[in-house]
C-alpha cells in the first residue's frame, strides 16, 4: 500500500493568506511524487467506473457495459438531452468510482482510493487542510473519482446543501499532460460577466468555500485522455461509523 505525505515544502499560513483573499486557491505539489503517480495509474487501469448524469433532480447511472451496448441513435438523443438540459439548468456528465464516507469501510478497504480518503481525513492532512481554510471544526473529507471523457461537464452551482455542513470543496488533479484548449476547466464564477479558472493539473490541489459558484468546462474531442481527478468536500460533522 501507497505511504501518502504531505508534501514537506507546504507553508500553510501563506497558503491561508490566498485563500482568504479569493475563496478558492490551487496548492501545487500537493503530495510526496509517488503517492500522486500510485493514484494516477491506479484511476488510468480501473474498469469499474460509471458513468451518471441527471434529468433535472433525478440521476441516472451506466457502467461501462451499459455504455458500449447503446445504439448510435441512441448515443445521439443521450447527448442531444443534456445539452437541452444544460441550456437553461443544472447540467452534468461524467464518470465515477465513489468512496465509502463510513469509517469502518475505509479501515476494511485494500482499494487505493480509500486508502486517499483514509489518509485525507486525519492526522497531517486534515491538520493542514484545516489551517489553510481555517476551519478548525473539520473531521473528515468525502470523497469520488472522478473521470469527464469527450463531451462531458459540469455546469454552475454553489455545492451548498442543508445538513451536509461543507466548509470547502477540493479538486485533486491527476494529469501530467494536459492543454487548456481540450477543456475540463475549473472554472470559478465571479461575477455575470466575469470568470477565472484552472485547467486540469497533476498533483494540485484545488479547494474553494463553500458556498462558491462554480462549473467545470466540457471536455473537447481533442482531449488525449479522460480528465481524472478525486474530488469531495471537507466537512465538519461526525463521520459515519
Amino acid at each position: 500500500m501507497v505511504d501518502f505525505r504531505l508534501n514537506p515544502a507546504l507553508d500553510a499560513d501563506a497558503l491561508a493568506s490566498v485563500y482568504r483573499l479569493d475563496r478558492h486557491l490551487r496548492i501545487p505539489d500537493f503530495l510526496a511524487p509517488e503517492g500522486a503517480e500510485a493514484l494516477r495509474q491506479h484511476l488510468a487501469g480501473r474498469d469499474d467506473w460509471r458513468q451518471v448524469m441527471n434529468s433535472g433532480d433525478k440521476v441516472f447511472e451506466l457502467d461501462r457495459t451499459t455504455q458500449a451496448s447503446l445504439s448510435p441513435d441512441r448515443r445521439v438523443a443521450l447527448d442531444d438531452a443534456l445539452a437541452a438540459g444544460a441550456r437553461e439548468g443544472f447540467q452534468y456528465r461524467y464518470e465515477t468510482v465513489r468512496i465509502s464516507d463510513a469509517a469502518s469501510v475505509r479501515d476494511a478497504s485494500s482499494d487505493l482510493l480509500a486508502a486517499f480518503a483514509r489518509w485525507l481525513s486525519g492526522g497531517e492532512a486534515l491538520a493542514f487542510l484545516s489551517r489553510v481554510i481555517d476551519a478548525p471544526d473539520l473531521v473528515f473529507a468525502d470523497a469520488q473519482a472522478t473521470a469527464y471523457a469527450p463531451g462531458d461537464f459540469l455546469t454552475g452551482h454553489d455545492d451548498e446543501v442543508p445538513g451536509k455542513d461543507r466548509r470547502a470543496a477540493y479538486v485533486f488533479g491527476l494529469n501530467p499532460r494536459w492543454r487548456p484548449e481540450w477543456g475540463g476547466l475549473l472554472l470559478f464564477h465571479e461575477a455575470a460577466d466575469r470568470l477565472t479558472g484552472v485547467s486540469p493539473g497533476f498533483n494540485t490541489l484545488d479547494l474553494l468555500a463553500v458556498p462558491q459558484p462554480h462549473s467545470v468546462s466540457m471536455v473537447t474531442r481533442a482531449a488525449a485522455n479522460r480528465r481524472y481527478s478525486i474530488t469531495g468536500w471537507l466537512r465538519a460533522q461526525p463521520q459515519p461509523a
